[in-house]
């Protein structure tokens, strides 16, 4: 099976402790992903961010409606967080949150490892790009939200 990798930065302008505080709230999930994901949370509020906690989502991808369930598996307040897929469109995906006080802001660091059905075209045709498209932009909302002082 082909493991893919994916990774993003972005500086803000904000303390670690306000960014790690927005991401610790799931609901805010839905305001960084992009409507043509049609993404929706479906597990009750409130959801207790740690270490255990499932949450399970409802998307499309490419018009095909999606379960989605992640599993937090990691989870250091104010320093980084791992979420899991525990089933889902992926054969695997894990992506690590890492928050990092640098300049005076926020180093926002996004590691993603996935691997898909279909293997490498349908990474290449699809899949990379869907995910590029969508931490694109994820980072313009943030930007949005908290790029300026």
């Amino acid at each position: 099976m082909k493991t893919h990798n994916f990774r993003a930065e972005l500086w803000l302008p904000r303390p670690v402790a306000e960014i790690f505080g927005f991401f610790a709230d799931a609901y805010n999930l839905q305001a960084l992903t992009p409507d043509w994901v049609n993404f929706e949370i479906l597990t009750p509020k409130p959801i207790q961010l740690r270490a255990g906690a499932l949450i399970d989502y409802r998307l499309r991808i490419h018009g095909l409606p999606v379960r989605w369930q992640t599993e937090i598996t990691v989870w250091e307040p104010a320093h980084r967080f791992v979420d899991e897929q525990k089933r889902g469109p992926y054969r695997f995906w894990i992506h690590e949150h890492r928050f990092t006080p640098q300049k005076g802001g926020t180093l926002c660091s996004d590691h993603v490892r996935y691997a898909v059905l279909g293997g490498e075209l349908v990474n290449r045709l699809f899949v990379r790009r869907d995910v590029e498209k969508i931490f694109t932009f994820r980072s313009h909302k943030l930007e949005e939200l908290f790029g300026h002082c």
